[in-house]
């Protein structure tokens, strides 16, 4: 799932080739897509693009008039830039949305088909799609100690909740927790002073870092491939794989099909994160799917008539 990183390259890139260009057509190819019907996609076309922003990790690219377009792309949706007018592949494509300059076309490569539209007339119903996550970025220790201690939960479903931090998904928040040398199964209101200071300057150090990397490495063009597995992390996705910091081999935690790496010599004192009362406390903390948990809150945020 694309999150903060690659949701803010997202939205650079979608304000610099876009803005100020009239939408002519948004051509529909899954009726999955959009989840709203007030207003009609239609309302969008013939408006011109005013800007675009990161609400947690749902992209927004609004349109003169107060009419917004909030897109989540879930785990596997994609954003591409293809030739003006060009077709809507058969697989794995949701929409194209033309532009005098180009096409943005709208993939998913999953067959479930989880990737959201809404149509939003209004900043009032724009807000009711914030899941009311932590800006990390924005915040200071004081803030990040609150949200953190708002409900107890391991710290591994903390930064990944979105109405308690916004834009944190699965991969950084292992980058995250590796950064700070603290278990991903650890008790939010377990952390002490010190602990919650480190978290939060790791936090911060993860996301800028990485979005200053992704800048780095699209150099201004636009980000066609959005992975959350990049050889440049230290334990997401490296299973097996060295530890770049001391060497063990990272493990990593499947609950359902979630998944979670970490260096137990890093993180956990050397203990491996598997037994019986662990099994009980993911039943207990964790989602069947992040994604689940992502799910959900769209449908408590269904824009209101006008």
């Amino acid at each position: 799932m694309p999150e903060l990183p690659d949701v803010t390259l997202y939205v650079e890139a979608l304000e610099r080739d876009f803005g100020g260009k009239p939408l002519e057509k948004a051509r529909l190819a899954s009726v999955s897509l959009l989840r709203s019907v007030d207003p009609p996609l239609s309302a969008a076309e013939g408006r011109t693009v005013a800007g675009a922003r990161r609400i947690g990790k749902r992209i927004v690219l609004s349109l003169e008039g107060d009419l917004h377009l909030v897109f989540h792309l879930m785990i596997a949706g994609r954003f591409h830039v293809k030739k003006r007018g060009a077709p809507i592949p058969a697989k794995r494509a949701h929409a194209a949305f033309d532009f005098p300059n180009a096409t943005l076309m709208l993939t998913e490569a999953s067959p479930k088909k989880r990737a959201m539209l809404h149509v939003v007339q209004g900043e009032a119903n724009l807000a009711a799609h914030d899941p009311g996550g932590l800006e990390v970025l924005e915040a200071d220790l004081a803030a990040f100690r609150a949200a953190l201690a708002r409900e107890s939960h391991t710290l591994k479903r903390s930064l990944t909740d979105p109405t308690l931090f916004s834009g944190i998904g699965n991969a950084y928040s292992d980058e995250i927790l590796h950064r700070a040398k603290l278990s991903p199964m650890k008790l939010s209101t377990k952390l002490d002073d010190a602990e919650t200071a480190v978290l939060f300057a790791a936090t911060r150090e993860v996301l800028i870092e990485w979005t200053e990397r992704l800048r780095r490495e699209f150099a201004g063009a636009f980000p066609e491939k959005v992975t959350a597995f990049r050889p440049e992390m230290a334990v997401h996705g490296k299973y097996r794989e060295p530890c770049p910091v001391c060497g063990s081999p990272v493990q990593r935690i499947v609950h359902a099909a979630n998944e979670s790496n970490y260096c137990a010599q890093c993180q956990t004192g050397g203990r491996l994160l598997a037994d019986r009362a662990l099994s009980r406390l993911l039943k207990d903390d964790w989602p069947r799917t992040l994604e689940e948990l992502e799910a959900r809150l769209p449908q408590r945020a269904t824009p209101r008539g006008r």
